[in-house]
């Protein structure tokens, strides 16, 4: 259990670039350095956190600790990944400080971008590799892909995965019309743990106006449970829910700050936390940020029994390479837009980007290395 939560904490502290970065980041220590697990139960892993409400790189990050160490392995890895950036976003909603050197931030801030780049990259270089097979998988691959950049949010990142899984069941169930469903394993959730979820759910606003804090436990918990793309869709959620409880201006202040540091962008709710409870800073951040997290954690734990049946059920063998396709279309779009978008801005950064693939890809050069390598060259641009 310590020693996933320290190799999450040292992710933790570089961890720029939002949830596709994130993944790569996964991707490379713990499938190829470490091999903690295997390419394709990474790649089921990231489809099933696609498909469930949540900040999807935390919970990748939860079930890559639960396969090491269980359960307790699993909150080893979200707090060792979420420390980082509670501790920073509490400190800066309590301090409501101003930055003393704004050009050495934007610095640093480019230079994640690049090495979220090159850490991208190298991830949709092995996924494309395993599970682009065919011309089919290329198909719903690139029209996955350009799904995302015509819808939003839920339809974006859903529709895509339900139509492949939909089309390939159609197609194995051609290919296994012997197969009796009875010799098939049962898929099904686990009760317990989806019952505690809708318990939450359901029981929460009934008993939140009756404290300070279980008002803001309520707000970010519903706020978890129906958030789909990440943390920029969580704040224009939170907006309406938390009037009157923080200043509109605290709602960009928040973002901005999430931005400054590694981790996930879910943590702006330890600043929003810090911020609504003045009385009390750190229990608002604390509260906020387990409420955040919590739905999606009880959503995965309680879709995992019924995933890992899914993905041995062989008259859904079809579905299962095209879902691993749409994983790949999705991350594929992510790394256009915004890794690839927010991050290039001239040749130099193209040339910069190549030369760090190269010594990340052939050279194994460590990626904290890599990071000051970028500073270096923003400092000398």
């Amino acid at each position: 259990m310590f020693k996933v939560m320290w190799q999450f904490f040292l992710l933790g502290l570089y961890s720029f670039g939002g949830p596709a970065a994130h993944i790569g980041y996964f991707q490379r220590e713990f499938v190829q350095n470490k091999k903690w697990l295997t390419d394709q139960d990474f790649t089921h892993a990231v489809a099933l956190c696609q498909f469930l409400p949540g900040p999807a790189s935390s919970q990748l990050g939860m079930y890559i600790g639960f396969k090491k160490a269980g359960y307790l392995g699993a909150v080893a890895a979200f707090v060792g990944f979420t420390f980082p950036s509670f501790l920073l976003l509490t400190f800066l909603a309590i301090g409501n400080q101003q930055y003393n050197d704004v050009a050495l931030i934007d610095t640093v801030i480019q230079a994640a971008k690049l090495l979220a780049v090159v850490v991208v990259a190298d991830a949709m270089w092995g996924m494309v590799k395993k599970n682009i097979t065919s011309k089919l998988t290329a198909v719903v691959a690139v029209a996955t892909a350009l799904s995302v950049f015509v819808t939003s949010g839920l339809l974006g990142q859903i529709v895509p995965i339900l139509l492949a899984a939909c089309l390939g069941f159609i197609l194995s169930s051609q290919k296994h019309r012997n197969l009796a469903m009875a010799s098939q394993p049962v898929i099904k959730p686990n009760l317990g743990i989806l019952a505690v979820f809708a318990i939450l759910l359901i029981g929460l606003p009934l008993i939140a106006g009756q404290s300070e804090l279980l008002t803001l436990f309520n707000v970010f918990y519903q706020a978890g449970s129906f958030v789909f793309g990440g943390g920029h869709v969580v704040l224009p959620l939170l907006e309406p829910m938390m009037e009157g409880m923080v200043e509109s201006d605290t709602f960009l202040s928040a973002y901005a700050s999430a931005q400054l540091v590694p981790g996930p962008m879910f943590t702006m709710a330890s600043y929003l936390g810090a911020s609504a409870i003045v009385d009390n800073p750190v229990m608002g951040s604390l509260l906020a940020t387990v409420a955040v997290f919590l739905p999606g954690s009880l959503l995965l734990f309680a879709f995992l029994p019924a995933w890992g049946a899914l993905f041995k059920h062989q008259r859904l063998q079809e579905s299962i390479l095209l879902v691993n396709a749409c994983v790949v279309g999705l991350l594929g779009s992510a790394f256009i837009k915004p890794v690839i978008s927010t991050s290039i801005g001239s040749i130099f950064d193209v040339v910069a980007v190549l030369i760090g693939f190269y010594l990340l890809k052939y050279r194994n050069i460590p990626v904290w290395v890599l990071i000051l390598l970028f500073i270096g060259y923003q400092l000398i641009i």
